[in-house]
């Protein structure tokens, strides 16, 4: 298949998942995750109308996207690997929406940048679902406190979660567990599921999915797509 056949057959599933799950067509907004592949690679995503990415570092996103963005208009990037601190003023800089704020040090480092450089992109709090030790993410006990200092002490502009459940665990009481704490933190959006399992996170009211190898084929490293 091609690559636009690729992407029309996701957002096929997906249109599919919503019906089935009684929602709103179009309420699952979908991220292409672009990550490891090179500008050439992405254009066929951007001439069949794709204008939502995710790229998991900042580095890389630094020496492809700014061309892209001159050549069409309308692109959201999203940043959805974790981020260091010394990144973060790249981060505000590039980056539609940062889905991986998950500790105290990222959140006053991003708040800084922000007021140093007057944009302020969305934010997402990652959240450790499995409580992995090798994985991003804020405890889930942790995420209502963490969320009111990032909104309220440093008056960020957190919209919603993010998470990435266990590979080998089923991803449904993860998606079900976000979406419990984003009730109660009083967020709206939830960023969850993947090429594997982006249908099952539909089911459980993801508003963005995040995929990416079920669009541009198998790459060597995967991790958030």
């Amino acid at each position: 298949m091609e690559l636009q056949d690729r992407l029309n057959a996701v957002k096929a599933e997906i249109a599919k998942a919503e019906k089935g799950a009684g929602r709103e067509p179009g309420s699952a907004m979908l991220v292409a995750v672009s990550k490891t592949f090179e500008a050439d690679e992405i254009r066929p995503a951007l001439d069949a109308g794709q204008r939502v990415f995710g790229e998991n570092k900042v580095q890389e996103a630094k020496a492809k996207w700014p061309g892209l963005r001159e050549a069409f208009s309308g692109i959201e990037l999203h940043l959805i690997g974790p981020l260091q601190s010394n990144k973060a003023g790249d981060a505000v800089a590039l980056f539609d929406v940062i889905e991986t704020i998950d500790r105290e040090k990222i959140a006053r480092a991003i708040a800084e940048e922000m007021a140093k450089q007057g944009r302020r992109p969305e934010l997402y709090v990652q959240v450790n679902t499995g409580l992995e030790p090798q994985k991003a993410g804020i405890a889930p006990d942790d995420t209502v406190d963490f969320v009111n200092l990032c909104r309220g002490e440093l008056s960020l502009p957190v919209v919603g979660l993010m998470c990435i459940p266990p590979a080998d665990e089923n991803p449904g009481p993860h998606f079900a567990l976000l979406a419990k704490l984003a009730g109660k933190c009083g967020l709206s959006k939830l960023s969850m599921g993947m090429s594997s399992d982006y249908q099952t996170a539909i089911e459980f009211g993801a508003t963005s999915v995040r995929v990416g190898s079920a669009i541009f084929g198998n790459r060597a490293y995967q991790q958030h797509a």
